[in-house]
């Protein structure tokens, strides 16, 4: 038996927000809020179980109540983080400093002449038919792709950090992650 199991019964009994939960990947810290609130024997779902038939809507209510706490608590560190990563950004982008500004260029600019002197030594080795070469580039290849799996994360993860720093320059905020989304409806039913 796990959280999961008893997540419809408490939607059912009025707290779709905490059964939600229990039904998903934070059913854990959702049912130990839930067995402290309800006083169940353990923090097991078969102890919450057997406590919920007599559990009163008040406790209930306060469960719930503790639960969404706990997800504006996280909400509101998470907005504090994405507050100082947005700060730091654009920090960043005010700073005059041509390292600061470069690299990443300058970082995906190497890769490409990088991959083009590959190539170009790969078409001039076909070219003049040294297999000796070849060969050893082949030999190679597995350390190679690696190397440049390796290179091309950092350039896609630099593209994409790029991205999001142009959109925290428009707009002044990130977008939230899904803790931040779950909160933010959290606060609009309020």
């Amino acid at each position: 038996m796990d959280w999961s199991d008893i997540a419809k019964q408490v939607i059912s009994l009025g707290a779709p927000v905490l059964g939600t939960a229990l039904g998903g990947p934070l059913g854990g810290a959702a049912g130990k809020i839930l067995a402290d609130v309800i006083g169940a024997a353990s923090a097991t779902p078969r102890d919450v179980e057997a406590a919920l038939p007599s559990l009163s809507a008040e406790r209930l209510a306060e469960a719930e109540s503790r639960w969404a706490e706990v997800i504006r608590a996280e909400a509101d560190a998470q907005r504090v983080a994405i507050s100082e990563t947005q700060a730091t950004i654009r920090a960043e982008l005010a700073s005059d400093d041509l390292m600061q500004r470069w690299w990443r260029p300058f970082y995906a600019l190497e890769l490409i002449f990088e991959c083009a002197a590959l190539w170009a030594v790969l078409v001039h080795e076909f070219w003049t038919r040294d297999l000796q070469t070849i060969n050893a580039l082949i030999g190679a290849s597995g350390l190679l792709i690696a190397y440049w799996g390796f290179r091309f994360g950092v350039l896609g993860v630099y593209v994409s950090g790029r991205t999001r720093e142009k959109v925290s320059a428009l707009t002044g905020a990130d977008a939230p992650g899904p803790l931040g989304q779950i909160a933010k409806s959290l606060m609009k039913k309020k």
